[in-house]
Parts: structure tokens; sequence; C-alpha cells
């Protein structure tokens, strides 16, 4: 038995999750305007183990969002990860912040396109098959009118970055899940006890984010 704690906090949503043996057994989370992760994380992480009835001690990894996605965002996720890994001693898992929002939905058949929206027209994206095996890379992506060419329908379009897409991508075989906005911890179970199972852990002394592009200030 495995207790996993699951952090996401790549976009606006900041996202907690306990699972159990990879099943979703407590879910805290919040998308605002803004990001409040600073605030609400530890406080989610409290609640979520409250309301399972568990304690620090019983967790055997901690799960954190690795980005594409907010610079401040997973910076956050992941200072607060690597604290509960020093602090108690158990391994870190890193996952895939594209997979996560992918595992959103099922299809039956086509392809998925996660995308978190990069500012202007770019978006982080990358392409799952329907039963979410990762078929293309991650990157940064301009949305043009080509915007997955090569891809044969349906494409499933999830995530905050879809939206500036509908202009653009009008073919029948772009689907957009317009529900589905942020990833979320409650999809990260299954992927992090599959990490945690195959011992494919981090190091938490040396991990960082994976950013995909720089820093930029805002003003």
């Amino acid at each position: 038995m495995a207790y996993i704690l699951n952090l996401e906090t790549a976009t606006r949503n900041c996202s907690v999750s306990l699972a159990k043996d990879g099943k979703t057994i407590a879910l805290k989370e919040y998308a605002g305007e803004g990001y409040t992760h600073a605030e609400k994380l530890h406080v989610f992480i409290e609640d979520v183990l409250k309301e399972a009835g568990v304690d620090y001690k019983s967790l055997n990894a901690v799960a954190v969002s690795m980005g594409p996605g907010s610079y401040t965002g997973l910076r956050i996720g992941v200072s607060a990860a690597k604290g509960l890994c020093y602090a108690l001693n158990i391994p870190l898992i890193a996952v895939d912040t594209l997979e996560v929002l992918a595992h959103a939905i099922s299809p039956e058949n086509g392809s998925i396109i996660p995308m978190i929206d990069a500012r202007r027209m770019e978006a982080y994206t990358a392409a799952f098959s329907h039963s979410h095996t990762k078929i293309r890379d991650t990157e940064a992506e301009i949305i043009t009118e080509d915007s997955f060419a090569g891809f044969d329908g349906p494409l499933h379009l999830v995530g905050d970055g879809a939206a500036k897409c509908k202009a653009l991508l009008t073919a029948n075989k772009f689907i957009y899940h317009d529900e589905i906005l942020f990833p979320s911890a409650a999809q990260m179970g299954v992927l992090s006890y599959a990490g945690y199972k195959n011992s494919d852990t981090v190091d938490v002394a040396y991990f960082e984010p994976y950013y995909l592009k720089d820093f930029i200030a805002g003003k």
C-alpha cells in the first residue's frame, strides 16, 4: 500500500490530491484569476491529509507537476515538494504536466492535444494517443492554420491554450473540450503511482522544473 501526495501548481489551478495505490482519495483545488499558490498550497496539503485521515509519516512519496507552465507556480510547487521529501526522507516523483492534462479525457479514438497558454498565440503542447501514449514531444508552439496538419482526426484539444486555436483551427477533425481548462492533481495519482512502482524518482537536491522557456519578468 502506498500513499502519494500529488501537487499540481503549473497553471492557475492550485491543486492537491492524496492517492492510495494510484486512486485519488482526497482532492482540493482552486483556480482563481490570479496565482494564489503561495497562500493556498500548504493549507490544501493539510486539508487533504485531514480529509483522508492520513498523517505525514504515512506518506510514501510526494509527486509534483514538473512543467511546462508558470515559472512562479512551478517554483512554489517544487519547493514545497522538496521540503516535504527532505523532512520525511521519502522520494520525489516528477510528473509531466501535459500528460496530467491529457489524462483529463479518455476518448475512444484519435489523439489528445493538451495545451497550456504561453501568452500571445503560443501554447505549450504535446500530443498523446487516445490511450495516453506520448506521440509528439513537448514544445512551445506558435499556433497557425497549419498547426497539427500532420495529424489525422479526431484531435481532442484540452487546456486553456486551446481557446486561442478556435479562430484558426476550424476543421471538423478538431474537437474542443472547453470544460477542461487546467491540469488537476486528480489525474496525477495513476501517473505518480506508476513512477513509484518503477522507482522512477528524481534527485531531491538537484531537480529543477521543466520551464521550456526562459523566465520573463513582468512590469
